[in-house]
């Protein structure tokens, strides 16, 4: 029983322990000692600081050429990316390609709803404008023979649906 608490201390203290060291110390020009998680500021001389995290090193600032500790070299940026696993990559770039397959084939409905809609509304203004006897059938069921106000009427609705679905 003593070993398990005492396991348990350990491990605690250990992680508490974790991030201290992940952290930037440095002297500033009086003498007080900082701690931040971020670089000291340019003018701390490189021999005032104290402890940095692991593997950034500060290079001297009139190297222009030459990568701080702000701008890692190349292998180190790489190492910093994150690596992702490649099924997952391969299961994202599925998904986008069934999303944007999904979204085309959509447009492509409405495209061909919108071209039966235009075909149908040219069909009916051609059946308008012939003059041919026209009637329909009304709410109650009877049937009505359309007169030049309601022919006019029905050309005009058949234009707006002309002039918006056919494009």
């Amino acid at each position: 029983m003593r070993w398990d608490r005492a396991f348990w201390i350990a491990a605690i203290g250990l992680v508490a322990v974790l991030p201290v060291q992940a952290q930037w110390k440095w002297k500033d020009a009086k003498g007080q000692v900082h701690a931040s998680d971020l670089p000291p500021p340019r003018e701390i001389p490189e021999k005032d600081v104290l402890q940095r995290p692991t593997e950034v090193k500060r290079t001297p600032a009139n190297a222009a050429s030459a990568p701080t500790a702000l701008q890692p070299s190349a292998p180190a940026q790489a190492a910093a990316k994150p690596r992702v696993d490649p099924e997952i990559e391969a299961r994202r770039v599925r998904a986008e390609q069934e999303q944007q397959a999904k979204a085309k084939a959509a447009e492509d409905r409405n495209a061909a709803t919108r071209a039966e809609n235009c075909a149908r509304a040219k069909q009916q203004l051609a059946t308008i404008d012939s003059g041919m006897r026209m009637a329909r059938v009304n709410d109650k069921g009877e049937r009505e023979v359309l007169d030049d106000k309601a022919r006019a009427e029905e050309a005009q609705r058949a234009r707006q649906i002309i002039q918006s679905e056919c494009r």
